[in-house]
């Protein structure tokens, strides 16, 4: 960790004094990821998909950022998160629901000027209900499953939907959708696979813009690309496709405490069930972050922390709370109490601990927990 950081933290901010974690989320590394995103994808707009929480990094936060970066399309899950997000943007900014509504908040959507993602003759038909009550034209996005079989109108539908809106709708149409289900792997068939249902829907549905590439899609081509983009790991740093290099910036740093230090003989066992044996003598240090905090179970005796560059292994089962580390590398005496060690940062990314926990980026990202003292910069 950067001195200069860990002083500003300590003589600038004391309610930060004492914390057990620092997670560091840059907000310059954040608008460089997505002004990377919009030069590659020209002339097609780039939105930012900021569903839960903005992957845990604060929605309200990232999306500000994004929006001075020029973004106005912002993509979430749920309708909740929408009523959240809606103050804080400006009303040029569109927000969309990819999941739809459930029974009940067509009314509350349409009075906040929320778009709905439809995804079924369902959600259309209790939308279109809406809007013939309201005597008002509502606008909504229509997505088409392509072959991932999670949301989107399926084929069997398409039809009826298709005759609905030639017999004229009180629902605007911004534009049709789908989401690819294996762009992280650029060589999978798949891409291809649904790259060519996409061309017959719009084939289908004429007159229609299209939204298709998340963010291993902005990579795989401009075929791929439609009007809009919906990138999400990538503007947080996380790979956008397995293997290689992976080009966006790291935006998120974590940084947590030990709570204490001890020796143990060979022979000890460490931590719930006595899965670790030592085998020599060694030092461990607690720190005091667990899977309740987004350290996975599963990393005990394959994961791994920092200090000064070097690798401090996990030992034993990760625990709610806490986990322990194999400190016998370090001189005796480097890490005392609220010393910090590294989890996320120059020597170790999402896709380091998501290897080891044997899990994707995705799930270490929005799994870090709230107890972080959450710092922006």
């Amino acid at each position: 960790m950067d001195s200069d950081i860990l002083v500003s933290r300590t003589r600038t901010n004391t309610t930060a004094q004492g914390a057990t974690g620092y997670l560091t989320i840059d907000l310059a590394a954040l608008g460089r990821n997505y002004r990377k995103l919009v030069s590659m994808l020209a002339p097609v707009r780039a939105g930012a998909v900021v569903k839960a929480n903005a992957y845990g990094l604060g929605a309200e936060r990232v999306a500000t950022t994004l929006y001075g970066e020029g973004c106005r399309h912002f993509f979430v899950a749920q309708f909740v998160e929408a009523v959240r997000l809606r103050p804080t943007l400006a009303r040029d900014a569109q927000i969309f629901v990819l999941n739809g509504l459930q029974p009940g908040n067509e009314i509350a959507c349409a009075e906040r000027g929320i778009v709905p993602v439809l995804n079924s003759l369902t959600q259309w038909r209790q939308w279109s209900a809406t809007a013939r009550m309201l005597k008002r034209c509502l606008p909504a996005v229509l997505q088409f499953d392509t072959g991932m079989s999670r949301l989107g109108f399926p084929e069997e539908e398409r039809s009826e939907l298709a005759a609905a809106l030639g017999d004229g709708s009180n629902v605007e149409i911004l534009f049709i959708m789908s989401h690819l289900a294996s762009a992280d792997d650029m060589e999978s068939d798949q891409n291809g696979e649904q790259l060519a249902e996409m061309a017959r829907i719009a084939d289908e549905f004429p007159g229609f813009d299209i939204s298709f590439a998340n963010s291993g899609g902005v990579f795989l081509g401009d075929a791929y690309h439609g009007v809009l983009a919906r990138p999400g790991i990538a503007l947080y740093g996380g790979a956008p496709h397995a293997g290689g290099n992976n080009p966006m910036e790291p935006v998120v740093s974590l940084d947590v405490a030990v709570v204490q230090t001890r020796t143990v003989p060979a022979g000890a066992k460490v931590g719930y069930g006595g899965a670790h044996v030592t085998q020599r003598k060694m030092r461990l240090a607690t720190i005091a972050a667990g899977y309740a905090d987004g350290l996975p179970r599963s990393l005990g005796d394959r994961g791994a922390v920092y200090y000064n560059d070097i690798r401090l292994p996990i030992v034993g089962r990760v625990s709610m709370d806490s986990a322990t580390v194999d400190v016998s590398a370090l001189p005796e005496g480097a890490l005392t109490l609220g010393s910090l060690v590294e989890v996320l940062g120059s020597n170790q990314t999402l896709e380091h601990i998501a290897r080891d926990a044997g899990t994707i980026s995705y799930e270490i990202l929005t799994g870090l927990g709230d107890r972080y003292d959450k710092q922006y910069r």
